[in-house]
This record gives C-alpha cells, sequence and structure tokens, in this order.
C-alpha cells in the first residue's frame, strides 16, 4: 500500500474541475481555454495554502463510466501542465469511474495519488450499472510499477445508488480496506452536500484506514467535518455559486484554509 503524507495533517485536496473535455458536448472548442482556467485554478489554490489538487474532467456531461480517446488525451494534456506548474501534490480522477486511465495518466505525469469512485460497490449511474474496479486496478497498478501511487477511494459514492441495499457502508469499507485502498472517502448524496458526521463514525468503527470527507466542506463546518477524519476534498466552498465550471476564487479559497488551519 502507498502510504500518502497529506492525510497526517488535515490535507485539503482542492478540485481542479476542467471546462469541458473534447468530444463532450459543452467543448468550447479550445483546449487552450482548457488549460488556462486548469493554471488559474491551480495559482488559486496554491496562493491560499490548498495542500493538493485533483485534476478531474468534472464538466464532460452527460458522464460516462469510461472515456473516450479524445477525452483522455486532453485531461493527460492539461495534467501534464497542471504537474510541471505545481508546487504542491497532484492527483486524477477521470471521471465519472475511468480508474484504469486515472492511473495511467498518474503515472505519465507524475501524479501522487488517484481517485477511485467505484472501488467495491456496484452502483447505478446515468450511464448504467458501474461495477467493482478493485481487482482490475490492482493487477493494473501493479502491472505499470505503480505501488507509489496512492488509491483514495470512495465508498457508496455520490451521484449514485447502490444496486443492493443491503449493503451497509460498514460493509463497503470492509471490502474496500481488504481490496487494498489507501484511504476511504465518505460523501454526501450530492456535489456540495456534506459528508454526514454519523456515517463517518460508522466507517470509523470498522477500519484503521485515513478516512477522507469528500464532499460538502466549506469554511463554516470544517471544525466538524476535519474533527473525524484525516483530509477533505473541496470544489465548490472555493466558488462564487458553487459550480463546477466556475473558476476558483482565491479569497474564497484563503477563508477556507484559515478555518482549517485553526483545526490543525
Amino acid at each position: 500500500m502507498a502510504k500518502l503524507d497529506l492525510l497526517e495533517k488535515k490535507s485539503i485536496f482542492g478540485m481542479i474541475h476542467t471546462l469541458a473535455l473534447p468530444g463532450t458536448m459543452d467543448y468550447c472548442g479550445d483546449m487552450t481555454k482548457v488549460i488556462d482556467r486548469a493554471l488559474a485554478d491551480l495559482h488559486a489554490m496554491q496562493n491560499a495554502g490548498v495542500d493538493a489538487v485533483i485534476v478531474e474532467n468534472f464538466c464532460d456531461h452527460p458522464a460516462g463510466t469510461k472515456l473516450e480517446p479524445e477525452q483522455m488525451a486532453a485531461l493527460t494534456a492539461v495534467a501534464t501542465v497542471v504537474a510541471r506548474e505545481a508546487t504542491i501534490p497532484v492527483g486524477i480522477d477521470a471521471a465519472f469511474c475511468d480508474p484504469m486511465a486515472s492511473l495511467a495518466i498518474a503515472v505519465a505525469v507524475g501524479a501522487t495519488f488517484i481517485r477511485v469512485p467505484v472501488f467495491v460497490d456496484t452502483v447505478v449511474t446515468s450511464d448504467g450499472i458501474v461495477k467493482p474496479c478493485a481487482r482490475e486496478l490492482q493487477r493494473y497498478r501493479k502491472l505499470l510499477g505503480a505501488e507509489n501511487i496512492a488509491l483514495l477511494c470512495d465508498i457508496q459514492t455520490k451521484h449514485t445508488f447502490m444496486l443492493s441495499s443491503a449493503i451497509s457502508i460498514e460493509e463497503s469499507a470492509l471490502m474496500a480496506t481488504e481490496c487494498g485502498a489507501d484511504a476511504l472517502i465518505i460523501t454526501g448524496a450530492h456535489t456540495g452536500s456534506a459528508s454526514p458526521l454519523e456515517t463517518i463514525r460508522r466507517v470509523r468503527e470498522v477500519t484503521k484506514l485515513p478516512l477522507i470527507a469528500g464532499s460538502g466542506v466549506n469554511a463554516q463546518n470544517a471544525a466538524d467535518q476535519l474533527s473525524l477524519v484525516e483530509a477533505a476534498i473541496v470544489g465548490s466552498a472555493m466558488k462564487p455559486h458553487g459550480k463546477a465550471e466556475e473558476p476558483i476564487d482565491e479569497a474564497l479559497a484563503a477563508k477556507l484554509m484559515q478555518s482549517v488551519k485553526a483545526c490543525r
């Protein structure tokens, strides 16, 4: 398993939500704009003191379960430039859930970790049923010699429905632990909705893995959330209206980080 030092100090992972990439309905037709926005978001978050960033194609709608070749090429191009200019660790999330693409891009650009939205669960999304990837991903990780790249794995993730409601969050946590996750991400139901504190407590009782709040952390609730987890992933709280397509507001990011530093 990979060890991520970021998970020892109440870290904030800031989201670089790329503008829509080629091959998707909202693509603007200009990759320069996509790259420039990603770099502007990186610099705003670095200046505010964010601890790491995740490059994710969140604005590619409708979301698919696998990246098309043009998406993967574009996401790699953006991540390459971000990783070159970053002074903090960089992670990859090929949305909605293409962890093989995430890992391949991470190896290519020298990223530190990837986010895996569907690791051991079977969920229903707008694109259909997404099945567990743990076995295939661990095999691929070994094949690429990428055991140093940490796997931050969601359990019962946002924007999905479990195919079987009989599976508890504790059972998902245990399965993910046994399958080699390096940290577990717990989210609310949707982007911007806070991870339920009771859910975090339930997961904490069954695993010793680091826990990450995956949605809804802001300047107001940071103390409560970070009292129970090792880190948080934040995007919408650093944007003027909380919308993924908006740029990061450095002042909002700095306000969040002030609250976080008070928790450390």
